[in-house]
């Protein structure tokens, strides 16, 4: 039987996102603590009814999948930008990059950046998160075995916040890691499975490292994935996963960065589970990796096999084409039905609708399930 779950994020309510808001700018959110703890047992409630079965949290207490690290770490009080129109497939597409303006606030998001030292400042973020969703679970009948929560990995939060305070980008990885490693270790200690999520490892080379070479970038990420390295340590590779994507965006991806130049790259983190794309057009064809690269025997895939970028519902035939792809290359007891990325990466920019998200998951327990009876037959 193939097994399903997803990337992470999932539709917040609108009440909520405008309280995450609230609160982001400094504002007054009363109520706020009481509102995600809610949110979540909706949200873990909803992903059992319709038959997912690894679940999370939805993300439900976070403003962004990245973004929520600079309340809970502290030296983020300088302030950088990161500007839409220098990745290469906006100077080829100057039309969309116009639309992307217009989308993204001129198309420029504001970031912090770092400009002190990194340690931890907030302990009792993530054991809110974790209490949240042990009590969630324990209301839907869904064991803590079958839980995973996300968490930023030390790239994608230098991904997003400039470096203006260590004098080299290792420095300041190396010091994201050994912050992070107390939240990692937290939610494995709670008897959860850790995603951590590291869209850089393929996003950076076509935005913030556009000008590279492959073999220079290859070189980035493998810092990356060092830093990671060194942060979960501790902890078993069964009990972790790792999210990889391009970016969670509706546009041209001509720029993207191969599977290929990059997947022993990132075979050499620790994490046993790879999350990654499946489905959207720029990268559905990349199961055949898979073909001329061996997955080690401990290791796992979470295929994306619905999209989040369009409002489009997948067939369950469809999804479970998707998924026969990858079980008869690395075997069905490896592979489990995933999403291309989450559905709220950052709560005021979800594309999908919550209505036709719900349909794609149940298209995905769906599509899993023809995928388990086609398995059955062979």
């Amino acid at each position: 039987m193939i097994r399903t779950t997803h990337t992470g994020s999932l539709p917040r309510p609108r009440d909520l996102v405008d309280m995450l808001i609230a609160r982001d700018a400094g504002a007054d959110a009363a109520g706020i603590e009481d509102r995600i703890k809610g949110a979540v047992e909706d949200v873990v409630r909803q992903q059992k009814e319709i038959g997912i079965d690894v679940v999370n949290d939805g993300e439900m207490g976070k403003i962004g999948f990245a973004m929520y690290t600079k309340d809970r770490l502290s030296g983020f009080d300088g302030q950088s930008s990161w500007v839409g129109e220098e990745r290469p497939e906006m100077r080829d597409h100057p039309d969309f990059a116009e639309r992307w303006r217009a989308a993204t606030n001129q198309g420029i998001m504001t970031n912090p950046a770092c400009s002190g030292e990194i340690t931890v400042k907030d302990h009792e973020a993530i054991r809110l998160d974790i209490a949240n969703m042990r009590a969630a679970a324990g209301a839907a009948g869904v064991a803590l075995d079958n839980v995973f929560m996300s968490a930023a990995s030390p790239g994608v939060i230098a991904h997003f916040f400039a470096n203006q305070y260590y004098p080299t980008r290792e420095a300041y990885i190396g010091a994201l890691a050994d912050a992070m490693r107390h939240e990692y270790e937290a939610i494995v200690d709670a008897g959860m499975i850790l995603q951590v999520d590291c869209p850089d490892l393929a996003m950076s080379k076509h935005s913030v490292f556009a000008n590279m070479t492959v073999p220079e970038f290859r070189k980035v990420a493998g810092l990356s994935v060092e830093a990671l390295n060194h942060a979960v340590a501790r902890i078993p590779a069964d009990r972790m996963r790792m999210h990889i994507c391009w970016g969670n965006y509706e546009g041209p991806h001509n720029h993207d960065l191969e599977l290929k130049d990059i997947v022993d790259v990132v075979l050499q983190a620790r994490p046993a589970g790879l999350v990654i794309e499946g489905s959207n057009p720029r990268h559905g064809h990349e199961w055949r990796v898979w073909e001329d690269v061996k997955l080690p025997d401990d290791r796992y895939i979470v295929a994306g096999v619905i999209d989040t970028t369009t409002n489009f519902v997948e067939h369950p035939e469809l999804v479970a084409q998707r998924l026969l792809n990858f079980a008869r290359l690395v075997g069905p007891e490896r592979v489990m039905g995933g999403s291309d990325c989450g559905f709220g990466t950052i709560a005021t920019m979800a594309t999908v609708t919550p209505t036709v998200t719900w349909s794609k998951l149940r298209s995905l327990t769906q599509g899993a399930e023809f995928a388990s009876r086609a398995l059955s037959a062979d």
